[in-house]
């Protein structure tokens, strides 16, 4: 959960934004906004055409206001909980609540009513959900359980629970690990650990560049286990945040991923995902040795990724698709941000070391239409699509997405360096909205091995996600042009071209 301050002016008739930086006192001077209603925003969901400019058609947004960070996501009974840090009341950042939605498919949603509002501990902050099937809390067998930060005069975790996966009960000795010390302290992940008949807690120590670990029997009550951290300096440039610890395959053996999202300090500018590859215990977390960091996204707009719970052999990631350099100021309304596509997560082996890779979930197959080949530059589509790309990486070339408008984005693929270069400046869209936004280097190591690549590229209307086929390499940017990329432009380089539609999920 990301807390930065924006402030926000306005100077003549455009709109120009300063970002404050992180302190110590950020809550004191957050802005008062007004007061949530008695219903705590749990009427009906709001009215949108979904048809505004720049309005996702294949991600999920609210219908409006403020959303960042992806928490609480369980799976249950078929269906996909996704909630989120939401403002009821606003399209910027406060009075963060948790939104929520749900799906059958991971890729169509429905706006669910809000599930947290504030209350006398604070704001409702990050967290995560777990399905307490043999009622370890004692709310009932098979009660969704969700931890997260109340965020008052200091972070602390409290807990509500849920029997029907719509209206939560917020347990009346709350926080379940107080806290008056430490000003960074959220973010609560938790997953059963069979081994210890426990339940342990991720929890991030923001500038102190460190993630504890706690375990509890019952969800209620915590005994702190250990601390990880890490001396390289390069992962320490920004506070972390929103953790994850997850078991995973590789080479038929066990290993664990502890996936750390940073800000500002990302592979680019600003915010990113980092993760390191050890052991767990049950107790503590040993990171084997890497040159770290090591990054899921190499774009600019992934971050405060998490996975679902319950969801078996599978293991499935959302992420925030916007940077804290530039959050409070993209030029979308009457809702702020929305959600990367989902993405499994599994090991794979690249350069004799295991390698986090992301891929589209499969679940993406139920909205796509026929592969067509590419033949000219007009790829003949007007809304999102999936474009699959065949690449010779052993010489220079570039190629771009453009629109009628004379906007593109261009991708220079750099074989002396093995880097995939996404250029975002002033002939993608629009920029104008912040000085940081434009950045004309966004770079991606290929991670493959060969003389070829297949990207999957991903574009709406505000997006472009792109991928190696095996997810060895994903860059997420945002983009604002007057009108969806549809077109393929090339410069020194061959290629093989397919592109199928996809289809708008809010019809």
């Amino acid at each position: 959960m990301k807390k930065h301050l924006y402030l926000f002016e306005l100077i003549a008739v455009l709109s120009a934004f300063a970002i404050l930086s992180c302190t110590d006192s950020k809550f004191d001077e957050q802005p008062q906004l007004p007061p949530i209603e008695e219903d705590g925003g749990k009427g009906e969901i709001p009215v949108s055409g979904y048809d505004e400019p720049y309005r996702p058609l294949i991600h999920y947004t609210p219908a409006k206001n403020w959303v960042n960070d992806p928490n609480g996501m369980v799976y249950v009974d078929g269906v996909y909980h996704l909630f989120y840090q939401y403002n009821p009341q606003g399209n910027e950042w406060g009075n963060l609540s948790w939104g929520h939605a749900t799906s059958t498919d991971l890729i169509k949603w429905k706006e669910q009513p809000v599930a947290l509002t504030k209350d006398e501990l604070g704001d409702i902050f990050s967290g995560s959900a777990v399905y307490d099937k043999n009622n370890t809390a004692g709310f009932g067998t098979s009660t969704i359980v969700a931890i997260y930060t109340s965020s008052g005069q200091y972070q602390q975790q409290s807990l509500a629970y849920s029997t029907d996966g719509q209206t939560f009960t917020k347990y009346t000795q709350n926080p379940i690990i107080a806290n008056s010390t430490e000003p960074d302290f959220r973010d609560p992940k938790v997953f059963w650990h069979e081994e210890s008949q426990r339940w342990i807690m991720a929890l991030a120590m923001g500038w102190k560049y460190a993630i504890e670990f706690w375990s509890s029997p019952d969800l209620k009550n915590w005994t702190r286990l250990s601390s990880f951290s890490t001396d390289i300096v390069s992962c320490n440039r920004g506070q972390w945040e929103c953790p994850d610890l997850l078991r995973m395959e590789y080479n038929g053996k066990e290993k664990w991923v502890l996936i750390v999202s940073v800000n500002p300090g990302g592979p680019v500018s600003g915010s990113g995902i980092q993760y390191f590859i050890g052991d767990f215990d049950g107790r503590q977390f040993v990171a084997d040795s890497y040159n770290y960091p090591l990054w899921l996204d190499y774009g600019m707009d992934n971050y405060a990724g998490v996975t679902w719970s319950n969801t078996a052999n599978r293991t499935i990631l959302i992420g925030w698709m916007n940077n804290w350099n530039y959050a409070g100021v993209v030029p979308t309304s009457p809702w702020r941000s929305a959600m990367t596509l989902p993405r499994e997560l599994k090991l794979i082996e690249y350069d004799g070391k295991p390698l986090l890779a992301n891929t589209v979930v499969r679940e993406i197959e139920t909205i796509a239409g026929e592969w067509q080949n590419v033949t000219s530059e007009s790829l003949n589509i007007s809304g999102p699509y999936q474009l699959r790309l065949e690449i010779d990486i052993t010489k220079d070339g570039t190629f771009s997405l453009a629109n009628e408008s004379g906007e593109y984005l261009e991708i220079f693929v750099s074989a002396t360096t093995g880097k995939l270069v996404t250029r975002r400046t002033g002939n993608t869209g629009l920029i104008s909205f912040a000085s940081n936004y434009a950045i004309p280097t966004i770079k991606s190591p290929f991670n493959t091995e060969g003389d070829k690549i297949i990207l999957d590229i991903f574009v709406d209307q505000s997006s472009v996600e792109i991928f190696t086929q095996n997810g060895s390499m994903a860059q997420t940017n945002l983009i604002f042009p007057r009108s969806i990329y549809n077109r393929l432009q090339t410069t020194d380089m061959e290629l093989k071209a397919q592109i199928r539609p996809l289809d708008n999920i809010w019809m």
